[in-house]
Formats: structure tokens, sequence, C-alpha cells
């Protein structure tokens, strides 16, 4: 009789252990299923976040790349007639390198060259073949007379 009464009371706390256990199991997995979750909605949120990023970049990248090709189409419009100098590098609303700011550079005899008198604050700067109408005191070409 005592030992059908321990093995009654072995059998009690080994159900006993059993469902306790059984119960904490559950508990952990709702408790892992709640964070995964957790994780998956931080994890979307943070993809959200990545692709508004990656989608504004793009934007960005696109208005840049319109930029350079409305600038490349303006040079190529303004490239097409031949400008002054040995390098052909001299326009109308550009600067004059420095180099040609020198006096031994200026027309000041026009009359036997072939350019008009150049207005108030602007003189003639012998470029090459070419001739360039430059403002006295920034530099900037008013108007480019090519030779041959």
């Amino acid at each position: 009789m005592k030992t059908n009464m321990i093995a009654k009371a072995l059998i009690a706390v080994a159900l006993a252990a059993s469902f306790s256990a059984s119960a904490q199991d559950r508990g952990y997995d709702r408790a892992q299923e709640r964070r995964e979750d957790r994780r998956d909605d931080r994890r979307d949120y943070r993809d959200d976040q990545r692709d508004a990023r990656r989608d504004y970049r793009e934007d960005r990248r696109e208005d840049r790349r319109e930029v350079r090709r409305e600038m490349r189409d303006d040079r190529r419009d303004y490239r097409q007639a031949r400008g002054a100098g040995p390098r052909h590098d001299l326009y109308r609303g550009h600067r004059l390198p420095p180099t040609y700011h020198n006096r031994h550079y200026v027309v000041d005899n026009w009359r036997s060259h072939r350019p008009s008198a150049p207005p108030r604050g602007h003189h003639w700067v012998q470029v090459g073949n070419d001739y360039v109408l430059a403002t006295i005191a920034t530099g900037i070409i008013a108007s480019v007379l090519l030779g041959n």
C-alpha cells in the first residue's frame, strides 16, 4: 500500500510538472510570436523608409541628369560657332583669360585693324588672328571678330 501511494504521488508530481512545463512553453511561444511580429513590423517600417529614401535619391539623380543634359545641350548650341583664340575657346559672355589682360595684347590702333571704335569701358584685344571686345574692368567678352 505504501508503494501504491508513492507511485500515485510520483505520477501526480510528474503530471503537474508536465502541465506547468506545457503552460510555460505555450506562454513562451506566444511571447516569441509577439516579438517576431514586432520585429516584422519594424522590418517592414525600415524597408518602407529605405524605399522612400531610395526613391528620393533616384528622383534627385534624375534631376541632376536632366540638368546635365540641358547644360550639355546648351553647350552644343553655343559651341556650334567657332570661338576666338588659338584654342577657339573664347566666346561672348565668357571672361577673358588673365594672360590677355596685359597691355601687350590690347589693340590701341584699332583704325589700322579691322575692328570699329570700342565703346566706353571696353577695349579690343588681339588673340591670335582674332579680335575680342572685352570690358576693361572685368574682362567679360562683349564681342568676337574672327580672323581667317
